[in-house]
């Protein structure tokens, strides 16, 4: 049961991180800071 929620939980968490940055690029293309780098600083 744990090892199949975790690649459950990776593969949601990599699903929402793509629809985030999709949306984030979409929502902001005046910003020039990468998603990545706005991940990290949220972090």
């Amino acid at each position: 049961m744990r090892p199949y929620s975790t690649v459950t939980m990776v593969i949601c968490f990599i699903y929402l991180m793509s629809k985030w940055i999709r949306t984030y690029s979409e929502l902001w293309p005046s910003i020039r800071i990468p998603p990545i780098a706005a991940l990290l600083l949220e972090r």
